[in-house]
C-alpha cells in the first residue's frame, strides 16, 4: 500500500490537504499558540533525544551519521512510531518541525522509519497464516 507522508515547517500555514498535522519536535515552537498550528497531535518523544541533538550540533556530524544514530534510537523503541503509523494509515500525514531547513532536520529520517515500519507490518499481514496443528490423533488414545 502507498502512504503519503509530507514534511513541513510548523510556521507554514495549514492547508486543507495536509491531513493529520503532527508536530514531532521536543520543544514547542516559539511564538505559536496551540490553536494557531491546527495540530492533530504533538509527539515530542518521536524527536531525536536531547543527547543526540546536542552531539550532532556540537560535533558537526554528517547528516548520514545523524540519520543512522536516530534510526537506531527509533528501532530501540518501536512504540514511538505507532501513533504516526495510525495517522498514515488513516490518510495523509504531515510531519511538522520548527527547523529552518527540513532536509537537514530529523524529519526525512523519521518519515523513512515510519514508511519502513508500515511496509514491515503490511508484509507480515500478507504472509499466509499457517493452519493450526491438528491434535485429533491424541483424542483417540
Amino acid at each position: 500500500m502507498s502512504y503519503s507522508i509530507a514534511l513541513k515547517r510548523v510556521y507554514a500555514p495549514a492547508e486543507p490537504d495536509d491531513g493529520a498535522r503532527v508536530l514531532v519536535d521536543r520543544l514547542w515552537p516559539r511564538g505559536k499558540a496551540r490553536e494557531a498550528l491546527e495540530l492533530s497531535a504533538w509527539h515530542p518523544e518521536a524527536a531525536p533525544s536531547n543527547a543526540l541533538r546536542r552531539k550532532y550540533r556540537r560535533d558537526r556530524r554528517s547528516q548520514a551519521a545523524f540519520d543512522t544514530r536516530y534510526g537506531l534510537e527509533l528501532a530501540d523503541n518501536d512504540d514511538l512510531l505507532l501513533p504516526l503509523m495510525r495517522y498514515a494509515r488513516a490518510g495523509r500525514l504531515t510531519l511538522l518541525t520548527a527547523s529552518r531547513r527540513i532536509e537537514d532536520s530529523h524529519l526525512p529520517a523519521l518519515r523513512e522509519s515510519v514508511l519502513q515500519a508500515l511496509e514491515k507490518e503490511d508484509a507480515a499481514d500478507r504472509d499466509p497464516v499457517a493452519s493450526p496443528p491438528c491434535y485429533a490423533h491424541e483424542l483417540d488414545r
